[in-house]
């Protein structure tokens, strides 16, 4: 039986948008899409007024948000928090990412998502761990003194989680032969990400299924005319995806619209990498023992280095559409379907598509959020 019916806006549907059509949503799925006409006159209609109805967005990069570094706050209060602060942009799905850090902390905050999602905390649907199995010749804002090479012991620890993804971000030069397969076996999506790999080095990564790459172009070695690096890897690679920070500050629009003209559209993934100051007043804060302060839209330290961004996923759409010239319909697909894809989610979330969850976003203004859903249940923008 019908729940509740969203009507009054475009909807973003795998043939494009829609006018006159409305969304019936049931037990919290979707249940298709019909004519206006179709609607039952005594049916339970939610009016929207205008805008565009789209999925819900997926950002697998989530180091914190609303004032809470996830670091520093491995709870499942401290991931509430983050999820409240980003799901005001949109964000119905997301990875709260631990930055390197000690071995101690990675299990404290694997252990931390795995009580949110038991508690039901919307919209965490896994880990992202990125580091400390990173390169310091690209450590960008990370501690060096946190890195060390992944060891056949650290298996059992990094495939602990039990109802969500786990994302591990590493350097594939300082991973053993066949440490990637082995990791994929257990279920771990991997990403190569703050690595000085050759191109050379980053082909038998590719083999053993790393299955993307962690904010493209940022932290890894450039495209170059006799040395590819591992910029010319992702882009050649057929089957993995990039994320990508649509900022304004980590990647130029002109190396943007590049990579989209290389590779196929979707295998990207819009990520924001956002940091405490997202959906929060304070606009500093400490990582480690570095001050951190975002200014104008960049985050960074006293000394320039970026350090993650002050960035929501619904800018980021914009950012594509507005700052890369992307068709607006890709740059929303890539903030939900390809995401949903990169987490081997594509048939439970990312589209509105009947059976898939409700989770979806009502935006207005040329992209502002005015509310969202998840498994259909609503939530104003303030």
């Amino acid at each position: 039986m019908t729940d509740l019916i969203l009507a009054g806006a475009r909807i973003l549907t795998d043939d494009g948008f829609l006018d006159d059509h409305a969304l019936l949503l049931s037990g919290g799925r979707i249940e298709r899409v019909v004519p206006i006409s179709e609607v039952p006159a005594d049916a339970p209609v939610r009016s929207l007024p205008g805008g565009d109805l789209v999925p819900g967005f997926i950002d697998v990069q989530v180091n914190g948000g609303g004032g809470v570094l996830f670091n520093d706050e491995p709870t499942k209060e401290g991931i509430a928090a983050i999820g409240a602060a980003h799901r005001r942009f949109g964000t119905t799905g997301f990875l709260p990412t631990l930055i390197s850090d000690d071995l101690a902390k990675v299990e404290r905050a694997i252990a931390a998502v795995e009580d949110a999602i038991a508690s039901g905390i919307p919209g965490v649907l896994g880990i992202h761990i990125e580091g400390p199995f990173l390169n310091p010749a690209k450590k960008g804002i990370h501690d060096e003194a946190k890195f060390r090479r992944i060891e056949p012991d650290m298996l059992d620890m990094l495939s602990a989680l039990r109802g969500g993804r786990t994302l591990v971000t590493l350097a594939p030069e300082r991973a053993a032969d066949g440490m990637i397969e082995r990791l994929t076996e257990r279920g771990i999506l991997v990403c190569a990400g703050h690595t000085a790999a050759t191109y050379k080095e980053v082909q038998p990564a590719l083999a053993e299924g790393l299955r993307g790459f962690t904010h493209l172009f940022n932290a890894m070695t450039p495209f170059e005319s006799r040395a590819p690096g591992v910029v010319g890897a992702a882009l050649e690679h057929g089957d993995s995806w990039c994320g990508l920070i649509a900022d304004g500050f980590h990647v130029h629009p002109a190396s943007l619209r590049v990579a989209l003209r290389a590779k196929r559209q979707d295998r990207f993934m819009l990520v924001t990498d956002a940091m405490p100051t997202v959906g929060s007043d304070r606009k500093s804060f400490m990582l480690g023992d570095k001050f951190i302060r975002a200014e104008g839209g960049r985050c960074a330290d006293s000394d320039g280095t970026l350090a993650g961004s002050d960035l929501d996923m619904a800018a980021a759409v914009r950012n594509m559409r507005d700052l890369v010239g992307a068709d607006y319909r890709v740059a929303l697909r890539m903030a939900s379907e390809y995401p949903a894809s990169f987490l081997n989610m594509e048939d439970e979330r990312g589209a509105i598509r009947p059976g898939l969850a409700a989770d979806l976003v009502h935006l207005i203004e040329a992209g502002h959020v005015q509310g969202s859903w998840i498994a259909g249940v609503e939530e104003t923008a303030a």
